[in-house]
């Protein structure tokens, strides 16, 4: 054997085999699933490379899908609005998370305020909603879904109207802005 080889039995032999230890990790802290899949989300929303007019409007659909109650379908029927107005459907993924678990409540109380101002229904003295029971929801039944949908429906589009003006100009702003920083990347690494 040459002396460059470690032998088979001695004490140096583990160290071309060894595990890392703790000090070799990286000081960054770990990420749970959930992070890991925003930071994701986030990376492929600002980098899609579509018109900034599809982008809008996938995002103004998502908005529009998620002003309505419909839980765990939002998404689907932005999805499903998008593919069918040929839009971006990441987009429209990611415009559905209007709503979430901090924003359900005031969201459609507020959109039954406004079905109820639609419809012209007035407060009724005797009803008293129950929040923590469902049969308070039963109790009201197909006057209370008529006027919440009806209320999300004028809302989802006023949202949608505004998301979709508000975000072309942001996204072509987005856009110009990538363009300039690649033209001064590439300028500095040729030069």
């Amino acid at each position: 054997m040459s002396e460059f080889t470690p032998k088979r039995n001695s004490p140096s032999s583990n160290i071309y085999f060894s595990k890392p230890t703790n000090l070799v990790r990286s000081p960054k802290r770990q990420r749970s699933w959930w992070q890991k899949f925003y930071r994701l989300f986030h990376l492929r929303l600002t980098r899609l490379r579509d018109k900034p007019e599809s982008i809008a409007k996938g995002l103004s659909l998502g908005v529009f899908a998620g002003s309505f109650p419909f839980f765990g379908l939002q998404t689907v029927i932005g999805v499903i609005l998008a593919t069918c107005l040929r839009s971006s459907k990441i987009a429209a993924a990611a415009g559905t998370w209007i709503s979430n678990p901090l924003t359900y409540v005031p969201m459609y109380v507020f959109n039954y305020k406004v079905g109820k101002f639609l419809l012209g229904l007035e407060e009724q003295p005797g009803l008293t909603l129950d929040l923590n029971s469902f049969s308070s929801f039963m109790e009201l039944g197909f006057t209370f879904a008529v006027t919440l949908l009806a209320g999300c429906l004028v809302v989802g589009i006023v949202l949608a109207i505004i998301t979709y003006f508000v975000s072309v100009r942001l996204i072509r702003r987005w856009h110009k802005h990538n363009r300039k920083h690649k033209k001064k990347r590439l300028k500095k690494f040729y030069s």
